[in-house]
């Protein structure tokens, strides 16, 4: 081998190495279930990552809280553990607090109010996020929550017997409930399943794909057929994470981010007509509710909207929502 030859090798290797340095693995964490429509979904996503990235990204799943609960997640994203997390709104208001705006029972009603508020507001959630050190990749939603327990709920006074599940760190949440004279138990999202056997858990709030993907329904064959909340979740990683995917990769990396957002939701929509078919098959029994227990339940909600303005979510942001909501409502969704 000549010198040159040798020397041309040598700078081969080097360049090498330096590729492979230059991969960066990405851990993200979410709770759902390994082959529930949203981890199908993430892995379609991930696999788009790897290719926009020409191997520069590699995305390592772990499902079903596997390292925890969210808030595990939001801490491990905090000390470097963890690198990314697909998140709910609960999480994600543990970075950004104004995210318990759509935590915030029957302000929003439809889907289409959904998004309408979340293309106005996403914008300044987003810089939220970043001042915070995070990078929102796509915005997505888990479904309605509804209510299951144990029993059944039909009236507001229904539910105040029993015990509420409360996610560990969703302070607003318990609160909220708590003021209103209920009994919410603070878990977190993983000891869900034995709360129910054991009874220390006797009634909770979830839409109802998560209801059956976890087999929570099985202990809580009861569901009250009002929507209370849409779960909007958010796909995101660490700043410097990002920041350290090669320039050129990243706008497809954020058009895969956002079309798995996009087709989340419109899946889940499908899914969750599908879920309650499936659990009534298998014992749940679903419960309408009157037009004078509906305004019943919307008292209650209503009742529930100065204990998120004295938590972390600004009574000026409430108000814009509730323009927009009504702004929408008002014509511009017939248009």
């Amino acid at each position: 081998m000549t010198r040159i030859a040798g020397l041309l090798l040598a700078v081969a290797l080097l360049a090498a190495g330096a590729d492979a340095a230059a991969a960066q693995t990405i851990k993200l964490g979410t709770l759902a279930p390994k082959g529930s429509p949203w981890f199908r979904i993430m892995q379609d996503m991930t696999d788009a990552w790897g290719d926009a990235s020409n191997g520069a990204v590699n995305v390592r799943i772990y499902p079903g809280g596997a390292i925890g609960d969210e808030r595990d997640m939001v801490r491990k994203m905090g000390i470097g553990q963890l690198q990314g997390a697909v998140l709910t709104m609960d999480g994600l208001a543990m970075i950004v607090p104004e995210m318990q705006i759509f935590g915030i029972p029957m302000l929003l009603r439809s889907d289409e109010e959904v998004e309408y508020v979340l293309q106005r507001i996403g914008p300044d959630l987003e810089n939220l996020f970043e001042a915070r050190g995070y990078k929102v990749l796509n915005w997505g939603d888990a479904g309605w929550v509804r209510l299951f327990a144990t029993r059944p709920v039909l009236h507001p006074e229904d539910l105040r017997p029993l015990k509420l599940f409360s996610q560990a760190g969703t302070d607003v949440y318990a609160d909220a409930w708590r003021a209103l004279g209920y009994t919410p138990v603070a878990l977190p999202v993983t000891d869900m399943t034995t709360a129910l056997q054991s009874g220390m858990v006797e009634s909770f709030f979830t839409p109802p794909v998560a209801a059956l993907s976890f087999q929570w329904f099985g202990q809580a064959q009861h569901m009250t057929d009002i929507r209370i909340a849409k779960i909007v979740g958010a796909t995101i990683v660490s700043l410097k994470v990002w920041n350290s995917i090669p320039p050129a990769a990243r706008p497809a990396i954020l058009d895969a981010a956002r079309a798995a957002g996009r087709e989340s939701s419109a899946r889940i929509r499908e899914f969750e007509t599908e879920a309650i078919k499936v659990m009534q098959e298998y014992g749940l029994t679903v419960h309408a509710v009157s037009a004078g227990n509906r305004r019943a339940w919307e008292a209650i909600a209503a009742n529930a909207i100065p204990v998120y303005i004295r938590s972390e979510v600004p009574a000026e942001l409430v108000n814009r929502v509730e323009r927009l909501r009504d702004e929408y409502r008002g014509g511009v969704g017939q248009n």
